[in-house]
C-alpha cells in the first residue's frame, strides 16, 4: 500500500528536498505542497493525504494552528513534525494538537523513512533524547498539576510504569527490555493505557503525562 505525503514548509528549497528523495520511494508517494497552513488546509481536503509532514514557522498560519485544524477534523491525516530547533516551543504545542511526533530537519534519510512509515501505521515517534529536553524544558516554565485520581487510578501499576517510561521517551522494544517483557506485552499495556485514558497515541500519553504532573522534570522514578 503507498502511503500518501503532503510537505508542508515555506522554503521552497526545503519542499524540493523532500519531495525528490521521497519520491525514490517504491511505497512513498508525494500528492501536494504547500507554503503555509492555510494552503495546508486546502490542499489536505482535496488531496486527501495519510501523512502530512509539517514545518513549524511559517506564515500566515503556523504549524501548530494547522495541525490542530487538521486532525480536529472527522478523517484526518496523520501529522509529523519536522522542525530546525530541538527546543522548539513550538513543537510542545503541536503534539497538544494531536500531531503524531516530531523530528528534526537534519535527521538522517533513514530516520526520516522510518518515522513517516511509524506515524502512518498509527503510532507516535518521539526522539527521546530531544522529547525529554524539550518537555522538561516547558515544565520547568510551567507549575505542574496534580494528577487526576480518578484515571490513573484505573491503571494497573504495569500500565502505570508503562506510562512513566513512554513519557521518558523510550521505545517499545526500550520498555521491553526495562520491564523485561515481550513488545507484544508492551504494546497491550499501552493500548490499554490509551483506552483508559482516553488518548490517541503516544504523542498524547507523553503530553498527558507531563501536563498532569504524573513525570515531574528531571524525575527519575
Amino acid at each position: 500500500m503507498t502511503t500518501r505525503l503532503l510537505i508542508v514548509d515555506d522554503q521552497e528549497l526545503i519542499r524540493t528536498g523532500f519531495r525528490l528523495f521521497l519520491q525514490t520511494q517504491k511505497d512513498l508517494e508525494v500528492v501536494g505542497e504547500a507554503a503555509d497552513g492555510h494552503e495546508a488546509l486546502t490542499q489536505a481536503a482535496a488531496l486527501r493525504p495519510d501523512v502530512v509532514l509539517m514545518d513549524i514557522r511559517m506564515p500566515h498560519m503556523d504549524g501548530v494552528e494547522a495541525t490542530s485544524r487538521l486532525t480536529a477534523s472527522g478523517s484526518s491525516p496523520r501529522v509529523l513534525i519536522l522542525t530546525t530547533y530541538d527546543l522548539d516551543e513550538y513543537v510542545f504545542g503541536a503534539l497538544r494538537a494531536g500531531a503524531s511526533g516530531f523530528l528534526l530537519k537534519d535527521a538522517s534519510r533513514d530516520r526520516l523513512l522510518e518515522a513517516i512509515r511509524v506515524v502512518h501505521a498509527g503510532e507516535a515517534l518521539l526522539s527521546p533524547s530531544i522529547t525529554r529536553r524539550l518537555i522538561e524544558d516547558y515544565a520547568t516554565r510551567t507549575e505542574p498539576l496534580r494528577p487526576p485520581t480518578k484515571p490513573l487510578a484505573d491503571l494497573t501499576p504495569r500500565e502505570r510504569e508503562t506510562l512513566l517510561l513512554v513519557a521518558r521517551g523510550l521505545s517499545n522494544p526500550e520498555i521491553a527490555a526495562h520491564l523485561v517483557v515481550t513488545e507484544a506485552t508492551v504494546k497491550s499495556h499501552i493500548g490499554s493505557m490509551f483506552a483508559k485514558l482516553h488518548l490517541r497515541d503516544r504523542a498524547q500519553a507523553v503530553v498527558f503525562a507531563y501536563e498532569n504532573g504524573f513525570v515531574l522534570p528531571g524525575s527519575s522514578g
